[in-house]
């Protein structure tokens, strides 16, 4: 049945390229959403404190920033089926040490290849992506991983409430899936070339043009808040579901977190052809919405009332994401988008998970709901400051985005 399997997705993958790397590039991101709905369970079996549990959280940012930097350009060396290979192998040894993991330091090392093997996955697939087709390649590498992360949080809630081996089931049966990708990519067409300069192309660059420093100015404080956000979902809520509405359930909190992935995801798509100073009003909007209604549920200790919170704070997540790189990109010349690029994705990871790690101090001091009250205070006056600047400033950039 496996030899079958094998087969058959080796067989999709020769014939389209475009929905293989999809599939692979939802299924990385899938699995670094798998361990949100595990916390909990984590931090009772193992005896670890909110802090520690967003500390695993935030190492896998950090190292998927790190192999962006790094590794990011690679694949335009040395092709994108060998890079894509490594990154798989890499996905195969995380998965494991996640299966075999008895301790917070297992959890940690585990995230640190998870996250090297992300960052590598994310930006070969996304070239390759693009190589095969520039529009639905852009357009995919936008919803893959907001798609892959909501169900990776609700297929993980579901298997560690219905199925066996809660700690275990869901990364073995990732396993298997990733080495089965890692067979089937070597059947896809290269879609890259090799080039030499691979050394050099190692060295991060990191470069704001001096052109758009006062747009990227601009939007950073809603992308600063929109990044937050991000990093108090996927580490912490659901805990906060457990601790104010008793609900020990794991597909009440995996719901909760796949409700602000797949409303992003369908946000980004709907308002794809939208002008980024329209999107951010939008999605400000509907993040302060979000919030205000989350905080709400959170008092009430209202499932429903999370959960609607959660979609309109998700629209206003992916909208607000997708307005922020399309009003600072399209501003950059062709040799300076990758320098940008970088500027961006340190600024938005760091945004990430270093608020994660106080959110972690704040829960095990004041307890979840005051967190709530903070950071959805914090986050809601961050982004109408940064929303107000950029109305101030006039139109951003006149660029779709």
């Amino acid at each position: 049945m496996v030899s079958d399997r094998k087969s058959s997705e080796a067989d999709a993958a020769a014939r389209n390229p475009i929905a293989f790397h999809a599939v692979t590039l939802a299924t990385f991101f899938g699995a670094s959403a798998a361990p949100t709905p595990l916390y909990r369970i984590y931090q009772e079996s193992f005896s670890v404190s909110p802090v520690m549990i967003t500390v695993v959280f935030a190492v896998y940012a950090f190292a998927l920033l790190t192999a962006l930097l790094i590794a990011g350009s690679i694949s335009d060396h040395l092709g994108r089926k060998p890079v894509i290979f490594t990154a798989l192998m890499l996905e195969i040894a995380a998965m494991a040490l996640f299966t075999v993991a008895s301790g917070p330091g297992w959890l940690i090392a585990a995230r640190i290849v998870q996250g090297l093997a992300t960052g590598i996955a994310g930006a070969s697939i996304g070239a390759a992506l693009v190589d095969v087709d520039r529009a639905r390649g852009q357009l995919v590498n936008s919803l893959a991983p907001l798609s892959g992360m909501a169900v990776g949080a609700i297929g993980t809630s579901a298997l560690i409430q219905y199925g066996p081996f809660p700690l275990h089931l869901v990364y073995a049966l990732l396993l298997i899936g990733f080495a089965i990708q890692a067979v089937a990519i070597w059947l896809t067409p290269e879609t890259g070339g090799k080039r030499p300069g691979m050394l050099a192309s190692l060295k991060p660059r990191i470069a704001v043009p001096p052109q758009v420093k006062r747009t990227l100015a601009l939007v950073t404080p809603i992308n600063i808040a929109n990044w937050t956000l991000g990093g108090f979902y996927l580490s912490l809520v659901p805990s906060l579901v457990v601790s104010t509405t008793g609900s020990h359930a794991p597909l009440t909190g995996g719901a909760v977190v796949t409700a602000l992935m797949i409303s992003g995801a369908i946000a980004v798509y709907l308002r794809r052809a939208q002008a980024p100073r329209t999107n951010l009003r939008f999605g400000v909007s509907a993040t302060t919405a979000g919030i205000l209604t989350v905080v709400a549920g959170v008092h009430l200790a209202n499932v429903p009332v999370l959960l609607a919170g959660t979609l309109l704070t998700g629209i206003g997540f992916g909208v607000n994401f997708m307005g922020s790189v399309g009003s600072i990109m399209p501003l950059a010349k062709a040799d300076e988008r990758a320098g940008l690029l970088s500027a961006f994705y340190i600024q938005s990871y760091l945004a990430f998970s270093l608020p994660a790690i106080l959110a972690g101090f704040l829960a095990k001091s004041i307890g979840y709901a005051l967190t709530t009250d903070i950071y959805g205070t914090a986050i809601v006056l961050v982004s109408l400051a940064g929303l107000l600047a950029v109305i101030r400033a006039g139109k951003p950039s006149a660029a779709v985005a």
